[in-house]
């Protein structure tokens, strides 16, 4: 049996104000589930740089990539995807809905309120670990 094709990704957890911002696919196969948004590492390029380009096309917004948060190894049906969530904020520009069709800011206790593509779920539950029973905003790991 033939190894399933590896997909390599980025998601940027997006924090402002306390809330982490969460996106609804509007198309394709994971047509309605929740995730970070964020995308394909092209060739040559950074993980930190493909998540700012994928949040700019994605979204119209300037991101400052903080850092690495955790990595996620998931067998889907058709491919592996092995996906790498950094922390980031907002340094220019409001989220605008480019390829998404919904999209919330949550805070760390509202983020079961959707229901998440199932590779998001372990960030989801690492989030809930990390900044659920904190007061404030979440700060980067290294900050």
């Amino acid at each position: 049996m033939p190894e399933p094709k590896r997909v390599d990704v980025v998601a940027g957890i997006l924090l402002k104000e306390g809330r982490i911002f969460a996106t609804r696919r509007g198309k394709g196969e994971f047509k309605g589930g929740w995730e970070f948004p964020g995308g394909k590492i092209e060739p040559g390029e950074t993980p930190e740089a493909a998540l700012a380009r994928e949040l700019r096309e994605e979204l119209a917004v300037e991101v400052s990539v903080g850092p690495l948060f955790c990595a996620v190894e998931h067998d889907y049906p058709a491919f592996h995807l092995s996906m790498r969530c950094f922390l980031c904020e907002l340094a220019s520009g409001e989220p605008v809905l480019l390829e998404h069709d919904a999209a919330k800011w949550l805070a760390p206790s509202e983020l079961r309120s959707v229901t998440w593509l199932t590779a998001d779920v372990s960030v989801v539950e690492r989030l809930e670990a990390e900044f659920g029973r904190q007061s404030g905003e979440p700060r980067f790991l290294d900050s």
